[in-house]
């Protein structure tokens, strides 16, 4: 993916976080938390070229994954108690 693309990648994911960020509910938290997700791995790949880099974007990325997974049950646990 080139910059051009990974740009304008970028400010359709943040269109995306501006829309749903007017919404509530844990449905939506979870799509932010995967749109957050989408963008870093954007800016890993994209920006700071670790797709280039065998296993760096894995390594990067996956740790965050599992971050914002947790995140997700914690949040959609608390909504239901």
């Amino acid at each position: 993916m080139g910059l051009a693309q990974s740009w304008g990648l970028l400010i359709a994911l943040t269109l995306a976080t501006t829309g749903l960020a007017s919404l509530d509910g844990s449905l939506v938290a979870t799509g932010l938390l995967a749109l957050a997700w989408l963008k870093a791995r954007t800016i890993l790949g994209g920006f700071l070229h670790l797709s280039a880099a065998p296993g760096w974007l894995t390594a990067f990325t996956l740790p965050l994954a599992l971050w914002l997974t947790a995140i997700a049950v914690l949040l959609g646990v608390s909504w239901r108690g």
